[in-house]
């Protein structure tokens, strides 16, 4: 034994704390905010809080759409039973089941209340991939040859495309054109943020209300899968019910905020274009606008000789 473990042969797999993609993004975004929080006192006057509003809200927007991406809680649902542990063994612990889905794959955590029970630490959290490129029925089978705890493998088994519930589809390409319209959604942010540091404030409060349009559109694709009748989860005495979880809600509300940005910002190009310039901090100097001609002094020496 080295330290402890066995030197040459696979360790024993760790509950996930959070996934290292959505970590890479957020530090992303934060690196983006931390920098403009730097050159923020160089801008004077109110303007100054104009911009702050104007780019952390952005930046909010932005790594919203970008993490759930790869979260995994579109769906959540927790039970807490006594079950088999193993399969043809008939010792019960006391557990926590939980399923999480996402719109790449689904995960099944379980911990053990306490943790530790019948000499082993019970606590996984596994993860069953069905987007495009990735194999949900080959990631399942490769649980069945490591072994799995018995509830992992029975939760996982009611998503495969052999299993009588028949929702891998269904929520496979849910979560596919789900993800395709946030990136579009992205995609129409960028170009927001674009427009918006140029004289054109109106496109830019279009592109907002596309960008929220597209929002709500990936919710709707995903809110597709509740059309197929989602088989009962019964684990011991208990059913695993799952409802909609925090990046559903998340991204219904960052689309009702962009919603409510470009409808206001539409309404106060129409109704006052001077203060949406001033809010962009776009509003042309008036000493400039109505600047008059400078007064000419002529040489009369100059005058006299050229007459």
């Amino acid at each position: 034994l080295f330290d402890g473990v066995y030197p040459f042969y696979p360790q024993q797999r760790k509950a996930a704390v959070f996934d290292i993609r959505t970590i890479i993004v957020i530090v992303v975004f934060l690196t983006l905010a931390c920098s403009f929080l730097l050159i923020i006192p160089g801008i004077r006057g109110r303007a100054r809080l104009y911009w702050t509003l104007r780019v952390l809200l952005s930046l909010f927007v932005g790594v919203a759409i970008v993490v759930v991406q790869f979260t995994g809680d579109w769906e959540t649902g927790w039970v807490q039973a006594n079950t088999s542990y193993k399969s043809f063994s008939p010792v019960q612990v006391n557990v926590d089941i939980g399923l999480h889905i996402g719109l790449a794959g689904v995960n099944v955590t379980l911990r053990g209340n306490p943790v530790n029970q019948i000499n082993e630490t019970i606590n996984y959290n596994e993860h069953f991939p069905w987007n495009f490129g990735a194999d949900y029925d080959r990631s399942y089978s490769e649980g069945l040859e490591k072994g799995l705890p018995s509830p992992i493998l029975y939760v996982a088994e009611k998503f495969s495309s052999q299993s009588p519930c028949a929702v891998h589809r269904q929520y496979r390409l849910a979560g596919h054109y789900a993800s395709a319209m946030l990136w579009v959604a992205f995609c129409t942010w960028i170009i927001s943020n674009i427009l918006f540091s140029m004289p054109v404030l109106v496109y830019g409060g279009y592109m907002l209300l596309v960008t929220g349009a597209f929002m709500i559109f990936s919710l709707l694709s995903f809110s597709t899968v509740r059309n197929s009748p989602m088989c009962l989860i019964q684990i011991g005495t208990g059913t695993l019910h799952v409802a909609y979880g925090g990046s559903f809600w998340l991204m219904l509300a960052v689309g009702l905020l962009c919603f409510v940005a470009g409808i206001t910002i539409v309404a106060m190009h129409h109704l006052n274009l001077e203060l949406l310039k001033a809010f962009f901090d776009l509003r042309e100097d008036k000493a400039e606008e109505y600047q008059e001609t400078p007064e000419v002094f002529v040489n009369p020496h100059f005058m006299n000789k050229g007459l």
